[in-house]
C-alpha cells in the first residue's frame, strides 16, 4: 500500500468526480439481481499488448497527463485543463514529444507495492489484541457473519492479508477466510452468479475484519500514509462485516483478470475512476462495478476493488477472530 506518486494532481483531480459517478450509478441501478447482458458496460474492447509499454503517466510542462489506449489506439489525455482534453496519438508523435515517462506502480510482475512498518509488528499485534473497540451507541441489526465460500464454493479467495503478499509483508489472519453479514453476503453471492453466463466470476481479497487487525494497519502506518487505512478510533466497514475487496476471475482459467492497477495499490490508479490504463482493463473495472452496484453495493472513489454494502451503518464494529466466528 505505499505510494510511488504523490497525493497532488493525478490523485485530487478524480476524487469529486468519481463521487457524483458513485451516487448517479447507484441511484440509477435496482438491487434486484440483473440479466447478465445488463451488466456489460459496452461491447468488450480488443485488448492491444502492443502499445502496453507507452500506456501510462506522463509529465509535460512540470503537469501529469496520461497516456491511455482505446480502440487500439493511443490516446493523450490531459486532465489539468478547465475540461479534459483527448487527442488520438501516434506512437512517433508521442516519441517526437518528449514527455518524461513516470513510475507509477509495482515493477513488472510485483504483485503488491509495500510499506515499511514504523515498528515491530510483533509489538503492535501484542498492543493491538490487548485494545478494546471505541463503544459505541447499539447497532440497528445483530451481527450474523456468514462465510462467502460456504453460500457459494465457486467464489475463490486470495486473502492477501493471511500471507505475506501485503503491504507490511506480514501475517495479520491466522486463515485464509472471507465473513460477512448474511445480507452483505448474499449480494455477493448474487453479483458472482451473474456474472457466471459472461465468463467471470468473483475473487475476494477481503472481507470482514476483525478490529484489532485495523488497529495494526493503523500503528504500523507512518503519519503520511495513513490516509490508506481506517482510524480505529472510528472503526471501519470491514470491521462491520459490511465491506469487501474483490475482484474477477475468468471462469475458464481461474485466473484474476487485469485491472488498471493492482490490488491495495496507494497510487492514482487505484481510482475508481482512473482514465489510465487500457480499454479492456477499463471495461473490466466497470463490469465488476456495475454488477456489486447492481446488488445495493457502494464502489469507494479511491479504490476500484473496494465496495461498501448499503446498510453497513446498522451493524456494530467486530473483533471477533476467524475461528471463533459461529461458534
Amino acid at each position: 500500500m505505499t505510494s510511488s506518486t504523490p497525493r497532488g494532481l493525478a490523485r485530487v483531480r478524480f476524487a469529486s468526480a468519481v463521487a457524483v459517478s458513485v451516487v448517479c450509478t447507484t441511484v440509477l441501478h435496482a438491487q434486484a439481481p440483473a440479466p447478465a447482458m445488463s451488466l456489460l458496460p459496452g461491447p468488450k474492447p480488443a485488448d492491444a499488448p502492443t502499445l502496453r509499454t507507452l500506456i501510462g503517466e506522463y509529465e509535460r510542462e512540470g503537469r501529469v497527463v496520461f497516456v491511455i489506449e482505446d480502440s487500439a489506439s493511443l490516446v493523450l489525455v490531459d486532465t489539468t485543463k478547465a475540461s479534459a482534453s483527448r487527442r488520438r496519438i501516434t506512437p512517433a508523435a508521442l516519441s517526437a514529444l518528449h514527455l518524461t515517462k513516470r513510475s507509477v506502480g509495482p515493477a513488472e510482475g510485483v504483485t503488491q507495492l509495500k510499506v515499511t512498518p514504523v515498528r515491530s509488528i510483533a509489538d503492535i499485534r501484542r498492543e493491538a489484541l490487548a485494545a478494546s473497540p471505541p463503544a459505541e451507541k447499539p447497532a440497528a441489526r445483530a451481527t450474523d457473519l456468514v462465510e462467502l465460500t460456504a453460500l457459494d464454493p465457486s467464489i475463490k479467495l486470495e486473502i492477501r492479508y493471511a500471507t505475506t503478499n501485503n503491504f507490511a509483508g506480514t501475517k495479520f489472519y491466522d486463515e485464509a477466510r472471507a465473513f460477512m453479514q448474511r445480507p452483505a453476503a448474499a449480494a455477493v453471492v448474487r453479483a458472482h452468479r451473474a456474472l457466471r453466463p459472461l465468463g467471470y466470476g468473483l475473487l475476494i481479497h477481503d472481507a470482514y475484519r476483525p478490529w484489532y487487525v485495523t488497529r495494526m494497519f493503523w500503528d504500523a502506518m507512518p503519519n503520511d500514509k495513513r490516509w490508506l487505512v481506517a482510524n480505529p478510533a472510528d472503526g471501519s466497514k470491514h470491521n462491520r462485516g459490511a465491506a469487501v475487496d474483490l475482484t474477477l476471475y475468468d471462469l475458464k482459467t481461474g485466473r484474476p483478470i487485469e485491472m488498471p492497477s493492482t490490488y491495495d495499490e496507494s497510487t492514482g490508479r487505484a481510482h475508481a475512476d482512473y482514465p489510465g490504463g487500457s480499454a479492456v482493463q477499463r471495461w473490466h473495472r466497470a463490469l465488476l462495478r456495475n454488477a456489486m452496484v447492481g446488488e445495493g453495493f457502494m464502489v469507494n472513489p479511491l479504490e476500484w476493488w473496494h465496495f461498501d454494502f448499503s446498510s453497513w451503518r446498522d451493524y456494530a464494529i467486530g473483533n471477533i477472530t476467524f475461528d471463533k466466528i459461529g461458534r
